[in-house]
């Protein structure tokens, strides 16, 4: 059976908050990633489409799949940054996240040998506030990342990271301790 086209009709968005929907795709992925349309449009449209922007900056050319993303107070989301929202995404108050990391909630487990890509799996990613992600930074499922960290850019993040250091390479390791202040 045939499922009959689905309709992009603005005035009809808040029967097509599903995610799987062509209208919802087309409002946060393209739409509100248009550099066309200034922070506050892209927020409201965000927040009409089920993403927990709050007073967080989202730029041009990010992209979500799911909108099971918070985003705390004042973090900024540089432009083409993806969100694979599968799961939970909670990036925590003046976080920054450079340009094109990548949120990955989703994998598969390794298979067998007629195909690796074994069953399909997802975990949250949590972000701890005031941390900074540099470009091109990948966060893997399941990953808890502590408060004040930065990974470098290219890093690739496949454990829990401890607050207050540094973490660069492929898996990220610390490489340096940071002082936690006063905040």
């Amino acid at each position: 059976m045939r499922r009959a086209p689905q309709s992009l009709d603005p005035r009809r968005f808040g029967a097509h908050q599903n995610v799987n929907s062509a209208w919802w795709h087309w409002t946060v992925n393209v739409l509100a990633s248009s550099p066309g349309v200034g922070r506050k449009g892209r927020a409201a449209l965000l927040t009409r489409a089920g993403i927990d922007v709050g007073t967080a900056i989202v730029e041009p050319g990010c992209f979500f799949f799911g909108a099971r993303v918070r985003l705390g107070d004042w973090a900024w989301i540089n432009h083409r940054c993806y969100f694979d929202a599968r799961d939970q995404i909670e990036v925590g108050p003046f976080c920054s996240l450079a340009m094109e990391v990548m949120l990955c909630t989703s994998t598969h487990d390794i298979g067998d040998a007629g195909k690796r890509a074994g069953p399909y799996r997802s975990a949250p990613i949590a972000i701890g506030e005031g941390t900074w992600l540099g470009t091109r930074a990948m966060v893997l499922p399941g990953v808890t990342i502590g408060p004040g960290c930065v990974v470098a850019a290219g890093a690739v993040v496949t454990e829990d990271l401890d607050a207050h250091g540094v973490y660069a390479g492929a898996p990220a390791r610390r490489i340096r301790d940071l002082d936690p202040g006063d905040g």
